[in-house]
């Protein structure tokens, strides 16, 4: 006898801006999930989610006051950022799953608020680092942990890139604090050294404004020091005509051009290094020959370019989340894990404004 099908996953969706709407195509795209209501206080909304045929809700309690039959199985957190702690805290008062968009919160007080929330009521919420479920971050993660390349010593990352004047003529928000890369972009790069490299114990960090003269930074250069003992360098811009940073680089994001001989983090260990995400590898050989600048590498590749699967992390943290609404998994960021990633970016901003170098255990 053939077993029935799985039912399909209600979803909601809150906000319906750039990265609402990219959440409402994986969903549509998807035979597991079915788009049910968007969530917006805006008109024009009400008119987008009429062009799509399904509710339109104000508010997330607009959207939780209905009936349980008619709720959603899970919501997607699209919101702004200061918005997105408020959003799951009303999904977990009703007791609905979330995906909160990253970063978690917008500030470490409203992180820990949802926090002491969650444990005192446990909900499942996934925080939406979609780079988690990339296959190239996944094979450098497995190989960096096999000892393969010994132990970690030093960590090169860079996020370096232009953003156009556009960019900044269709927000003027950008241009003041809190606009930056900083923590626009940098929250992405912390989670993935974290990811590859473990936890970062304290920073050091400076910032410039120079080249665009903004009221907030273009430009970041901060020193890490990991739980392991490993030091690393982050060199970060988004006012540079250059080709290293994960988007241009790994190829998963369709609307960037792609570089693919290009490397944006470079981790050496005492047996070999690595760089990602072109996965080249460099190590001894078993020789019997003493290991030293006088040997030769052995270079290699963990797997051929056509040899890493293609994910699309955004499709595959919908899955996840699926798979985390039916019971199946756990959520593999939790609110926990993310503001450790938050407060990893807090330490450089407070570096920068201290000229000192912060602990994040002091961050409490």
């Amino acid at each position: 006898m053939t077993s029935p099908a799985p039912p399909i996953v209600q979803l909601a969706v809150a906000g319906a801006g750039l990265i609402g709407k990219r959440h409402i195509e994986l969903i549509q795209a998807n035979p597991r999930t079915r788009l049910c209501a968007v969530v917006d206080p805006t008109p024009a909304s009400a008119a987008f989610a009429a062009s799509l045929g399904v509710a339109h809700f104000a508010s997330l309690e607009e959207l939780l006051a209905q009936p349980a039959a008619m709720k959603p199985d899970g919501v997607i957190l699209a919101t702004p950022n200061h918005l997105h702690v408020p959003g799951a805290l009303v999904c977990a008062q009703h007791g609905v799953p979330a995906l909160i968009e990253k970063p978690v919160a917008d500030s470490l007080a409203a992180g820990r608020q949802l926090a002491d929330a969650l444990a005192m009521n446990p909900v499942p919420l996934l925080v939406g680092h979609h780079r988690r479920h990339s296959s190239t971050l996944r094979l450098a993660r497995r190989a960096i942990q096999s000892g393969q390349l010994g132990r970690v010593v030093t960590v090169m990352g860079s996020a370096q890139f232009y953003k156009p004047d556009s960019y900044f003529e269709q927000g003027a928000w950008r241009k003041e604090a809190g606009g930056g890369p900083i923590l626009i972009n940098l929250i992405h790069e912390m989670d993935n050294l974290r990811f590859l490299c473990g936890e970062v114990e304290a920073v050091h960090a400076t910032a410039s404004s120079a080249v665009r003269q903004f009221a907030v930074e273009d430009t970041a250069v901060m020193t890490l020091k990991f739980a392991s003992g490993a030091l690393g360098t982050f060199t970060l811009s988004d006012t540079v005509a250059a080709p290293r940073s994960w988007e241009q680089t790994s190829g998963e994001n369709q609307d960037y051009p792609r570089y693919a001989t290009e490397d944006c983090y470079f981790i050496a260990g005492t047996q070999g290094s690595i760089a990602v995400p072109t996965l080249r590898t460099w190590t001894y050989g078993q020789g019997g020959q003493e290991a030293g600048w006088w040997t030769p590498f052995i270079e290699n590749t963990l797997v051929s370019a056509t040899g890493v699967e293609t994910v699309d992390p955004l499709a595959a943290q919908l899955d996840h989340f699926c798979d985390v609404i039916a019971g199946q998994a756990e959520p593999i960021i939790t609110v926990a894990d993310a503001l450790q990633s938050l407060r990893t970016v807090e330490a450089v901003r407070r570096s920068i404004a201290t000229g000192q170098t912060v602990a994040l255990a002091a961050l409490v």
